[in-house]
């Protein structure tokens, strides 16, 4: 059997379209982060860029979004192991890094709604920056499934078995 190019090809060798279908559409590069200026720690809010769509989970326009956000990072084979700051999650990351993409890739699980069933986009649970003052930012701090360190897995497991019915994060 074949593997998958994801498997066989370097981020350089991948072709546009290959390389676009990498991204499984989380949005979590599309937050607005916040960044400890003591420690260097990088905070994620519930805060998006003003061109995410959260139904989508993707860039309302993908084409001119360096053009009408100017600080937007557009994501290449050469930056991506630069940018510390992707989501732990992240395919072009997690492919940078050596490893393998998680089951709820819509490339792996073979359906787009994968990764919102699994409960790692953003999808429903964000604001847009144009919604709430910069002021409030700070307020809105979030910490998303997978972008934590459980365990060094990036993924969150909550053991919902737990006596009080609230479920508790291991």
């Amino acid at each position: 059997m074949t593997q998958p190019f994801w498997k066989m090809k370097s981020l350089q060798q991948m072709s546009k379209t290959e390389w676009e279908s990498l991204c499984d559409n989380c949005g979590k590069c599309c937050l607005i982060q916040l960044e400890d200026e003591d420690t260097g720690l990088r905070l994620h809010t519930d805060v998006t860029c003003k061109l995410f769509d959260s139904h989508q989970c993707n860039c309302t326009d993908y084409p001119n979004r360096k053009k009408r956000v100017p600080d937007c990072v557009i994501l290449n084979p050469k930056n991506v192991h630069e940018l510390d700051w992707m989501p732990q999650t992240c395919a072009y990351r997690l492919i940078a890094e050596g490893k393998d993409l998680f089951n709820w890739h819509p490339l792996v699980a073979g359906n787009s709604e994968a990764i919102h069933h699994a409960g790692m986009s953003l999808r429903g649970r964000v604001v847009s920056e144009e919604d709430v003052t910069e002021d409030e930012w700070q307020d809105r701090i979030t910490e998303w499934p997978g972008e934590g360190d459980e365990e060094g897995s990036g993924i969150v497991v909550v053991d919902e078995s737990a006596e009080d019915g609230e479920g508790e994060a291991k």
